[in-house]
């Protein structure tokens, strides 16, 4: 049997990561923790020694992602568990993940069904971002966000260098795995309210989720983002132009403005998807 390590990121979590842990080790009585201090100010690592987990500390926050791989670089199972600390990932999910992940994939996702502990504004966001990135990628995609998941150690090592140090790191290495054609699946879960306070906050996260969504595109296929919006463009100078040719029988500058965007976009796009070539290149 493979072995597993869980690796738990966790800030301020002194509330919770305890009993995450004891029963992650009662339930995977074999597995690894890892649980990765990111600069916590409470007594989060010695509750999460002492629950039994293997702790490495980093000397300041860092950030969500930055955790997970440094907990990567400390496990030592060929297959990782990644959850939170807060209490939402159940750890009695995980035997269904790691079954889905013995049938032949190399990702298995935690997806939140709908009656999941979740704010109105964080679930449409969450469905917008399905959406885009099923059209990305032509594969419905059920939970983009999700931090709960079990993977192939080595396979989800080739992208450490991809993935960002803040909370969009599941983002980035679904659609990584996506463009390797590596087989992901999904298996339901319900996320449960969380322990203590959420380190997200809404203005400076919700900028953050904004740019998920170019880097939905420039991660997997940059012409399905930067096409359309040279198209528009295209399209926006053309009626422009049509307008004032009929009104004043000249070419306006805005027309000259947007064909040359919609041009210059274009070719953003085209060197984009060589870029993302070269970075699956191996």
């Amino acid at each position: 049997m493979a072995s597993v390590s869980i690796i738990i990121p966790a800030k301020n979590e002194d509330g919770s990561i305890r009993n995450v842990v004891s029963q992650a080790l009662e339930i995977v009585n074999d597995a690894e923790v890892v649980v990765v201090d990111d600069g916590s100010t409470d007594t989060t690592p010695a509750e999460a020694h002492a629950a039994g987990a293997k702790v490495v500390s980093h000397p300041y926050s860092v950030g969500n992602g930055a955790a997970i791989k440094t907990g990567a670089r400390h496990a030592e199972g060929s297959i990782l568990v990644c959850m939170d600390a807060d209490g939402q990932h159940a750890p009695e999910d995980i035997p269904r993940l790691l079954e889905r992940l013995g049938q032949g994939f190399d990702m298995v996702i935690g997806a939140r069904r709908s009656d999941s502990h979740a704010s109105m504004g964080r679930g449409l966001a969450n469905r917008f971002y399905n959406r885009l990135a099923s059209w990305m990628t032509g594969q419905r995609i059920q939970d983009l966000t999700s931090g709960f998941r079990a993977v192939h150690a080595e396979k989800f090592r080739e992208f450490l260098h991809l993935l960002p140090n803040g909370f969009s790191y599941p983002t980035t290495i679904t659609m990584a795995f996506f463009r390797a054609g590596y087989m992901v699946a999904y298996e339901p879960i319900i996320a449960g309210k969380r322990i203590g306070k959420s380190h997200i906050r809404l203005v400076r996260d919700g900028i953050r989720f904004l740019l998920i969504i170019f880097k939905i595109g420039t991660l997997y296929s940059p012409l399905k983002l930067f096409l359309p919006l040279a198209f528009a463009h295209f399209v926006l100078g053309l009626g422009y132009y049509l307008y004032t040719f009929a009104a004043d029988h000249r070419l306006s500058s805005i027309t000259i403005f947007l064909w040359s965007a919609s041009v210059t976009i274009f070719l953003i796009g085209l060197v984009s998807e060589q870029i993302t070539q070269l970075m699956y290149k191996e």
